[in-house]
């Protein structure tokens, strides 16, 4: 690694004063959260080397690992998320990364979205946080070139008022491929993908990351007392971000609430396969995000808020999107006036191609 790159793919930013005093007290929580990159169903992304690194180097440590990370999804879902599956499972650590999957939502409602994760995260001062940025092909020109892409920029700009330290292992990876240490296809085949070998440079930027941090340091562990949260860059951040309970839908047609099987993530889905099948609810806020089980079998609906024009969705089924199986969000408004609000939906067949069936699988009202 040429040497002046080092500031550039590791920023050390506070100290890891958590993650040290769990390795002292002998029990480390590990909390992952992300997109494909991060996801533990392929069992070789990065997390699992730098898994087995804390093993080899804490043995005596009892680590259990939280890999939340969800392929094609971004922060929006993820802040609705962080209670229920890193905060409440008591995780010292986390890695977040959704510098790839966040690139093509607008740099404000990113900024919001990123900025209530990470406050989330921070609120009582008993987890450390540290940023990944991965890499994905629309990346490349940028990094060639010296720059640092407008998604990765955003993140940086709260890590730094966070004091948040941030690893730039696409970049590391990179640079990796510059010396001839990897082939351009034992990295990224795809352009966004990494095989073992690229989540094994992944993991290895990271672990650079943690021997600097926490080797030889947790025998002497700062106290725990937690550190007060600053003020947030953005008013407007999604940190008060919650979820209505799906028993608060009131229903017309066919609609059952059911303990999903078929996605780890969704503990129940309100369901219907009825096209002209409605649902409406009230909420206080001043943003709504609807998550669904959504495939190729999923149907579309129309809405209103607040007596308003209705409006139809019309989402893409990209070739690799499968009958069912992604966990997609829809937002439906973000700058509502914060108050109370009423929601109506009604299903309908989209009619349009890849759009080959009716389902309807709510699984997340979000309330922003």
């Amino acid at each position: 690694m040429i040497p002046e790159m080092n500031e550039h793919i590791w920023k050390h930013r506070g100290t890891l004063r958590n993650t040290m005093r769990a390795l002292a007290a002998g029990t480390l929580r590990l909390g992952f959260i992300g997109g494909s990159i991060t996801d533990a169903r392929t069992r070789y992304n990065w997390p699992e080397a730098v898994i087995a690194w804390f093993k080899e180097h804490f043995p005596h440590t009892q680590l259990f690992v939280e890999n939340a990370a969800i392929g094609a999804t971004g922060s929006e879902l993820a802040v609705f998320r962080a209670e229920h599956d890193l905060i409440d499972r008591q995780c010292d650590l986390v890695f977040v990364d959704y510098s790839v999957n966040d690139e093509d939502e607008p740099s404000e409602k990113r900024m919001r979205t990123r900025e209530g994760l990470l406050r989330k995260l921070m609120a009582d001062g008993r987890r450390d946080v540290l940023l990944v940025h991965t890499f994905r092909q629309s990346f490349y020109r940028e990094m060639s070139e010296g720059k640092v892409p407008s998604s990765i920029a955003d993140f940086e700009m709260l890590a730094e008022h966070y004091h948040i330290g941030s690893i730039g292992m696409g970049l590391y990876a990179l640079e990796e491929v510059r010396l001839g240490r990897m082939r351009w296809e034992e990295w990224l085949p795809d352009g966004l993908h990494p095989t073992e070998r690229g989540s094994l440079s992944y993991a290895q930027s990271v672990i650079k990351f943690l021997q600097k941090e926490l080797m030889g340091l947790e025998n002497n562990a700062p106290s725990a007392e937690p550190t007060m949260l600053v003020q947030p860059l953005n008013p407007k951040n999604w940190e008060k971000a919650s979820s209505l309970p799906l028993s608060d839908v009131i229903t017309e047609g066919p609609w059952v609430i059911r303990r999903w099987p078929h996605l780890e993530w969704m503990d129940q889905v309100l369901e219907t396969a009825a096209v002209g099948a409605k649902l409406k609810f009230s909420f206080v806020g001043g943003g709504l995000t609807l998550g669904f089980d959504f495939g190729k079998t999923s149907s579309e609906f129309r809405y209103r808020l607040d007596n308003g024009p209705w409006e139809n969705s019309a989402r893409n089924r990209p070739e690799w999107c499968g009958n069912e199986g992604w966990y997609r969000v829809h937002t439906i408004a973000e700058d509502l006036i914060d108050g109370p609000h009423e929601f109506e939906m009604e299903v309908i067949h989209g009619d349009a191609p890849n759009c080959t069936g009716t389902n309807c699988r709510l699984a997340l009202i979000g309330i922003s």
